[in-house]
Order: structure tokens, then C-alpha cells, then sequence
């Protein structure tokens, strides 16, 4: 069973009043790892050594210094892979064919694109008239914010938290992480990493716990955070953004999203049920981008759902380690739950359940764990609460359309707007259809295609701000102006 420190000042630290908290295995519901929980005491000392840090040589070296640094992070993670994927897989569930294509690869990934980013991060020069004809120059210079709270999620944990990390550590900031309950294992492990490659103490902490009145309160309400950087679900993000408010600091908020795809009848349907079977079902669901609410236009709608349902069929769920395993379990019993109660509310609010709709049965060693079935609905009203509230589990609601105007209007017919998906072979409507999405991202013919140097980030209740790029280094920095008198 492994043990869980907090990582503070470039040492493991137990939790300064002895407490700890279970995190079991969503496979087996066994437990897998005690962590110790972040007292106030232990936040405070983490923001202190990210603020000594600012001054130390972290803060003198220069973006190439820094770079190469980070570069040895992201060959840490490299050289010490196979330990990154099953820590993972052990504390999410998922399959190691999708953790080592996608999380522990992205996760290096990330040290090394913003490594690079920064160094080509333009800023800007005016030659401004004076009265007296002599002239004056003002110029932008880039500074780090400070210390950056960093508050990451439970689904893609390794890679969405170095996706904040990587460019506030190449901006010159300092981080105290405070990564999911349910996911702690490879944050807590990636101190070694930063230790062997030479991070200074007091760059990288991490602190364990829960949200209210626990190391996530205690964090994102601290007077020695300069700036606080979130993914999650909209409710916490709006207590974050309360907190924040006092002391007027900036924020980075991704939230969650009811995210729609569009298939019109002059799609490719093998790409289509291809991606859409990726979208809605790929990490159980649990992906903020994932697509819930399925439109397709009429003549081909019910060639989509049955070869949908037939595709999803075949999944097969089991051991992460397994090479035959397509999904693993949801990330925790309290997830199942919820997830387990939408899909009994489908059904009261009168859906036609194509499949699935309740748990799996699992061998006997398996049977604790958090399991659900892949699900799909359709026939129900626009207005239910399943077509209208994210779910975040491997399920869709399937509803036919007649007019691109129309889809337009179902798809926008959201509090949300993080991400959609438009399926057609016809250029000019892919322009105006995903043009006319409220939404901060739209793939076209494709899911989850990534360029980390392009806007990430949502509208409305699904966020405030952008990643990725120039995006992320915006964030991590001061801009201030230099008026030079000529």
C-alpha cells in the first residue's frame, strides 16, 4: 500500500496533525493508498517556500536556464514511464492502452512545448510623438505573476496539471498544487522527478486534500497567492472565483460542459460513428470535452444509433493492465452514484435506453469496484434534465434534427459552451455551423485533436479564459509598460 505526502520545499512532509484519508482502487473498491491530508500549518508552509523561491535562484536564472530544466522534467517522466502509467491507472481506473498514448506522453509533453514557447513570446514597442518633437518609446517587458495555486482535476490528472504547471514554472512562477483526492499519486510523485532534475526547493509543492475547510480552501483563499488556475466543475469554480475576488487576483477557470455533436446526413458515417464512439465513451466518459447530446440529421438517424449501440456493445471493460480492456471503471463509488442516478432518471423522465442504463456484471474480484455500462437514450424532451445537466460518464442522449438552423439552435441551447463536434463533408456548411457554436472549441470531421499551441478553454458557465500557447504564457504574466523620454 503506498503512503501519500504532501511535497513541500523539496521534501516529502506528513500531514503536521497526523491526518490521513483512504484512496481505494476504482477497479476493486481495495484500498490502494493512504494520503495525508494538507493542514492549514501545511499550506502556509508551502506558499512560504513558493514565495522564498521567487527570490532565490529560481528567479534569477534565465528562460534558457529554466528551459533546460523543464526538459529534464519531461525526460524524468520519460525515464520513469512505466512507474507514471501504473500509478495513474491504479488511481483512475483507466486503461494503460489509453494512459500511455495520451496521459503520461502529454504530461512530459508539456514541460518541453512550454519550455519552447516562452522563449519565442513577443511582446510589443510603440515610437510614440511628443509635444517638444523629440519622441519617446514605450515598451512591453514580461514578468512572472508569482505564486500560482493550482488546483487540477481527477480525470486526466498527470496531464492536466502539468499542462498548468509546465508554462508558470517556464513564466519564472513558483506552484503550490493541490491535485484531486481522488487522484494524488503521480503529482505526489513527480516531486522526485523535479528534484532530480534540478528544480530548486520551494518551485514545485504539492498539498493533499479535500475542498471546503480542507487544503483547497486553504489555498485558493491565501493572501500569499498571486494568481489561482482551476479545472473542474462549474460549482466549485464559482466558489474559487468568490475566493479570489478578495484581493482582487487573477483567475484561470475550465469548467465543465453538456457538449453537443452534429451529424448531418452528408457525413462520412464511418468517421462519424468513429469519433462520436471516442467522444461520448472514451475515459468512461469522463472527459470535460466529451460529447453527451448527440443530433443527427433525420434520414440517417436511425442508421447512427443502431450502429452506434452496436459499436459500443463490444466494448469491454476490466483490468487497466488488460490489452483487451476499452473502458475501465468510473473514478470513484461517489461518482458511480451519480452517474447511476441520471441513468434511473433517464428512464423517469421517459427515455427509450438503447443500451445499457445500470452496472455491469463484473467477476467476483471486480464486483466492488465503480462500475456502469456504457449508455445510450434517445426520445427524450429537450428540456429534461439529463438532455440539460452534465453527467460525466460514458453516456449520450441520441435526438434527430431537420434543418441546419435547427441544430444550430439545439446546440447552443445550453448554459454551457466548452466544446462540439460537426460531422459533414460539405466545407461551406462546416464553416457556418461550427462558426455558429457558442462554444470555445469545435472539431470538425475529428475529437480531440490537439495542437498545444492553439486557444483551449470554454464560454458562458464552462469557463473564463484561455490555455494553450502564447494563451497560457498571458496568464502566467504581468505585462508592464516602460515609457523611455527620448
Amino acid at each position: 500500500m503506498r503512503e501519500v505526502k504532501n511535497f513541500i520545499n523539496g521534501e516529502y512532509r506528513a500531514s503536521s496533525a497526523g491526518k490521513t484519508f483512504d484512496k481505494l482502487n476504482p477497479c476493486t473498491g481495495s484500498l490502494f493508498a493512504k494520503v495525508h491530508e494538507a493542514t492549514r500549518e501545511d499550506v502556509d508552509a508551502a506558499v512560504k517556500a513558493a514565495r522564498d523561491a521567487l527570490d532565490g535562484p529560481w528567479g534569477r536564472m534565465s528562460e534558457s536556464e529554466r528551459g533546460a530544466i523543464l526538459y529534464k522534467v519531461a525526460e524524468g517522466i520519460d525515464a520513469r514511464f512505466d512507474e507514471f502509467l501504473a500509478a495513474e491507472c491504479a488511481d483512475t481506473g483507466k486503461p494503460y492502452g489509453i494512459a500511455s498514448h495520451i496521459d503520461i506522453p502529454r504530461g512530459a509533453a508539456n514541460f518541453r512545448v512550454f519550455a519552447d514557447a516562452v522563449k519565442n513570446f513577443a511582446t510589443e514597442a510603440f515610437q510614440t510623438a511628443t509635444p517638444d518633437g523629440k519622441g519617446a518609446f514605450n515598451i512591453a517587458v514580461r514578468k512572472r505573476k508569482g505564486v500560482i495555486a493550482v488546483i487540477s482535476p481527477w480525470n486526466l490528472p498527470l496531464l492536466l496539471m502539468t499542462w498548468k504547471v509546465g508554462p508558470a514554472l517556464a513564466c519564472g512562477n513558483t506552484v503550490v498544487v493541490k491535485p484531486s483526492e481522488e487522484t494524488p499519486t503521480t503529482t505526489s510523485l513527480l516531486g522526485e522527478v523535479m528534484n532530480a532534475a534540478g528544480v530548486p526547493p520551494g518551485v514545485f509543492n504539492v498539498v493533499n486534500g479535500f475542498g471546503p475547510d480542507s487544503a483547497g480552501a486553504f489555498l485558493t483563499e491565501h493572501k500569499g497567492v498571486d494568481a489561482i488556475t482551476f479545472t473542474g466543475e462549474t460549482r466549485t469554480g464559482e466558489v474559487i472565483a468568490r475566493a479570489a475576488a478578495k484581493g482582487l487576483r487573477d483567475v484561470s477557470i475550465e469548467c465543465g460542459g453538456k457538449n453537443p455533436a452534429l451529424v448531418f446526413a452528408d457525413c462520412d458515417m464511418d468517421k462519424a460513428i468513429e469519433g462520436t464512439l471516442r467522444s461520448v465513451f472514451a475515459n468512461c466518459g469522463q472527459v470535460c470535452l466529451g460529447t453527451e447530446r448527440v443530433y443527427v440529421e433525420r434520414p440517417i438517424f436511425d442508421e447512427f444509433v443502431e450502429r452506434l449501440a452496436r459499436a459500443a456493445a463490444d466494448f469491454t471493460l476490466g483490468l487497466p493492465d488488460d490489452p483487451r480492456t476499452d473502458m475501465g471503471p468510473l473514478v470513484s463509488h461517489e461518482h458511480q452514484q451519480k452517474v447511476l442516478s441520471y441513468y434511473q432518471l433517464a428512464v423517469d423522465e421517459g427515455a427509450q435506453v438503447v443500451l445499457g442504463g445500470g452496472v455491469p456484471e463484473m467477476p467476483p474480484e471486480l464486483a466492488g469496484g465503480a462500475w456502469v455500462q456504457p449508455t445510450i437514450w434517445t426520445g427524450l424532451p429537450d428540456d429534461s434534465r439529463v438532455v440539460r445537466e452534465e453527467i460525466f460518464g460514458p453516456c449520450c442522449h441520441i435526438r434527430p434534427f431537420d434543418t441546419e438552423e435547427e441544430a444550430i439552435a439545439l446546440a447552443n441551447d445550453t448554459t454551457y459552451g466548452l466544446a462540439s463536434a460537426v460531422w459533414t463533408e460539405n466545407v461551406s456548411r462546416a464553416l457556418r455551423v461550427s462558426t455558429a457554436i457558442d462554444c470555445g472549441i469545435t472539431w470538425v470531421n475529428s475529437w480531440f485533436l490537439r495542437d498545444l499551441r492553439t486557444a483551449f478553454g470554454g464560454t458562458k458557465e464552462s469557463g473564463i479564459g484561455r490555455e494553450g500557447g502564447e494563451h497560457s504564457l498571458e496568464f502566467y504574466t504581468e505585462l508592464q509598460n516602460v515609457c523611455i523620454k527620448i
